[in-house]
């Protein structure tokens, strides 16, 4: 039997799950909902990949957030190849996505959970306009479903499919959502519901020339080997304290790299942490590239350092070695499953180191869990230093010496450039 659920007209279930048996006929245009942060899009991509694969003729199109269409959009295809043909931003809405710091509000807050219900609201403009797309396939790839599949559903396509939380409506073709799963295989699993099977499972994103042109522009052409360190995370408990950091920092510096420590606005003052405890010089880097320019400094770099984050993602994605921190629950969902080129280190912490309680059974009420506690201490502290360095000594073949190597491998690149 099928591991995956299609739901018939009379509710059955069939499906063969044998590759390609489940591929839909006549598919000239494929939405797929994901509208949600860097790292989340790039978990997706080898579904998208094996998208295009499997319907080489039809048109990929992305239902994302207004950072998508900035990043994706307006390149040439010849420049960046493969990602999606065209993006179409959803309004923001309860559960699909909050507004950006720069975005203009579409609803008040009280009408913004009824947005989609709303004759005159912004999603139901959307979802007119969707609906005249004519979609073929429709593809929920955003999370559990109680607001996306509707969402979803709503489009028109001949096919939905995607995932579905115990709490979401079904949609054509579905597949269970279960939390601890590794996000990319959740998503290739969602594909293999309309017969596209998997290419690769390892996420990749071109960089451009224009991407690295701006971040030679912003930085400088580097003259000797580059680590970056990405000391900030939206989620307060996937911080490596600044700190141990500033010490990594400080034995790269002392080897011959040369440390660049990176974030958004609202990371600057971690930022700033890091670069008030190092001993040796670091340069800083907020808020001076665009996600294309940080593409194309992550690329030039012999490994990154980062918590569980977009960049840290991004950089696996560009091709460049990393070493991620990770709280356990997370590496279990979000760490590259292959270790050629990257070390995810795992905290293992599992009491919240404010109140005690066992997080583990979070979201498990048969094992006495229940939602949280609400605490947003760091769970990764227990990740030491030396086993960071140690992770990039193996990545770059520095081994705690001058990287000689490297160097010569970086005067190469800087030619062929």
């Amino acid at each position: 039997m099928s591991p995956y659920r299609l739901d018939t007209q009379d509710g059955t279930e069939n499906g063969t799950g044998k590759a390609g048996e489940d591929r839909v006929p006549d598919v000239r245009r494929i939405a797929v909902l994901r509208a949600n942060a860097l790292g989340d899009f790039i978990f997706a991509l080898p579904a998208l990949t094996a998208l295009r694969a499997a319907y080489p003729q039809a048109e990929l199109v992305l239902l994302g957030a207004p950072w998508h269409a900035r990043w994706l959009a307006g390149r040439a295809v010849a420049d960046r190849p493969g990602l999606v043909d065209r993006v179409l931003v959803v309004p923001a809405a309860d559960g699909i996505r909050a507004p950006e710091a720069d975005e203009a509000d579409e609803a008040d807050e009280a009408g913004a959970a009824d947005d989609r219900n709303d004759g005159g609201s912004a999603m139901t403009s959307f979802l007119a306009a969707a609906r005249r797309e004519e979609f073929d396939l429709a593809l929920q790839l955003h999370g559990g479903g109680r607001n996306s599949n509707p969402l979803v559903a709503a489009l028109g396509a001949r096919v939905t499919a995607g995932l579905r939380a115990v709490d979401a409506p079904p949609l054509d073709r579905w597949i269970r959502y279960v939390f601890y799963q590794p996000e990319v295989f959740r998503y290739l699993e969602v594909a293999a519901l309309v017969g596209a099977d998997p290419v690769t499972v390892m996420p990749s994103v071109p960089v451009t020339n224009a991407d690295r042109a701006e971040a030679d522009r912003v930085l400088g052409p580097a003259d000797r080997p580059r680590v970056v360190l990405h000391p900030g995370a939206s989620d307060p408990r996937r911080r490596w304290p600044a700190d141990r950091f500033a010490a990594v920092a400080d034995v790269l510096t002392s080897q011959g790299f040369e440390v660049l420590v990176t974030g958004i606005g609202a990371e600057r003052d971690v930022v700033e942490q890091v670069s008030r405890a190092a001993a040796g010089p670091v340069r800083t880097v907020v808020d001076q590239l665009s996600l294309g320019g940080l593409a194309g400094l992550l690329a030039g770099c012999a490994a990154v350092v980062s918590n569980d984050t977009g960049p840290l993602h991004l950089a696996a994605a560009v091709g460049t070695p990393t070493v991620g921190i990770y709280w356990i629950g997370n590496l279990l969902n979000g760490a590259p499953p292959l270790r050629g080129r990257h070390r995810p280190l795992a905290a293992f912490t599992v009491y919240c180191p404010v109140c005690g309680l066992d997080c583990s059974r979070v979201g498990f009420p048969a094992r006495g869990g229940g939602t949280g506690c609400g605490h947003r201490e760091s769970f990764v502290t227990d990740v030491p230093v030396a086993e960071v360095l140690e992770a990039v000594a193996e990545l770059t073949g520095s081994d705690g010496a001058q990287p000689d190597r490297l160097r010569k491998q970086f005067a190469y690149v800087v030619a062929e450039r």
